[in-house]
Order: C-alpha cells, then structure tokens, then sequence
C-alpha cells in the first residue's frame, strides 16, 4: 500500500507547475506548441519562426558567394569566379548538349533541333554582341532567362552554369561561318508577343 501511496503522489506532482499548483495537462516548461500557435512575443502564427538575420541554411551558398551571383559591384562579371580546368569545360560541354544544344546545336549556331520543329532561332554564339558579352552574361540568361529563352535555373546549378559558361568561350573560338543575327530576328520578335520567355530584352535583340 505504502508503495501505491508513493506512486500516486508521484504522478500528482508530476502534473504540477513549479509554483505547485496542480495542472494536469501543462508541462513545467510550456515547451509543446501546436503547428502555428501563436507565441508570448511573436504574436499570431509565430511557432515557426524567422531565421536569424545574416544566418544562411546548411547546404546553401552565400547570397553574396561569387559562384552563384552573375554580378559583382553592380555590372556583370567580366571574369570566371571559377577555375576553368579541362576538367570544367568537360562538364560544361556535357551540360550544355543536354540543356542547351537542343535550341542552340551542338556547335552553337542556333540551329538546333527544337528550332527546326518551329520554335524560335536563338542568336549564333559567334556574333560580335555575344562574342563580347561578359561571361556573367551567359550565367545571368541561364539563371533569368532571356528573351523567347525561359529560366534555367531549376535544373541546372549555378556550378554547371559557370562550366556552360565556360563552354560556350571554347565554342566562340571555333572557326566556322557566322548566322547573322538579323536572319532570324524576326521569329524571336513574333515570340515574345506571344507571350514566350520569362523577361523582356532591349530592343533589336
């Protein structure tokens, strides 16, 4: 009996608060919330609360890591943030006839598959505009879209995006004709009126 008296006591206290009144269901420390439920100092549907300003989350680069940002000070980067190895322009090459050579071709002419099926011609890569474009550019239009051109950065990284990059110098330095970019600009115009692409472009281009 004595040991029941001890149990039940124990359990009493147990749904008591620090003070000592009882309170069956309240832990001591408040600790459980419901999904929601608002908190003391945060007001209404609080439980979930803010990051820590300045904090990033494990896995996640900078906001101002210059891997994954095409600009720098303001003005497109003019320089790899990258090291550009064999080893870069490999993937980039791989990349970029996954993603890319479907629109633009293998060889970057803009004569790719999907565009013989009607869809608007891209600009040849070999054009004096994009031969002297900066490279933050090339990973801005992956990144934003360009043009009839949509985003691409749900499925490609921003480390792959810098290895197209890349890519596309070495498919710049081959010698081959030039598609002028007054050939099919006509097509692109027609596209974006119809709503095609992700943001607007300067005009002529």
């Amino acid at each position: 009996m004595r040991k029941a008296g001890v149990c039940l006591l124990l359990l009493v206290l147990a749904g008591c608060t620090r003070d000592g009144q009882f309170q069956a269901i309240s832990m001591w420390n408040e600790s459980r919330l419901k999904p929601l439920e608002a908190l003391p100092d945060r007001g209404e549907h609080s439980s979930s609360r803010a990051p820590v300003p300045g904090t990033v989350a494990r896995g996640t680069p900078a906001p101002d890591d210059p891997t994954t940002n095409a600009e720098f000070g303001g003005k497109l980067v003019t320089r790899f943030p990258v090291a550009v190895t064999p080893v870069v322009l490999a993937r980039g090459q791989e990349r970029f006839n996954i993603y890319c050579a479907p629109c633009h071709s293998r060889i970057g002419n803009g004569e790719g598959m999907i565009v013989q099926r009607g869809f608007p011609h891209p600009p040849d890569y070999k054009i004096q505009r994009l031969v002297t474009a900066p490279v933050g550019h090339f990973y801005d239009v992956m990144t934003n879209g360009y043009g009839v051109m949509y985003s691409y950065a749900s499925r490609v990284t921003p480390k792959d995006r810098w290895a197209i990059a890349a890519y596309l110098r070495v498919l710049q330095s081959v010698n081959r004709p030039v598609v002028p970019e007054t050939r099919y600009r006509e097509e692109r115009l027609r596209g974006r009126q119809t709503g095609m692409g992700t943001r607007p472009v300067p005009p002529g281009q």
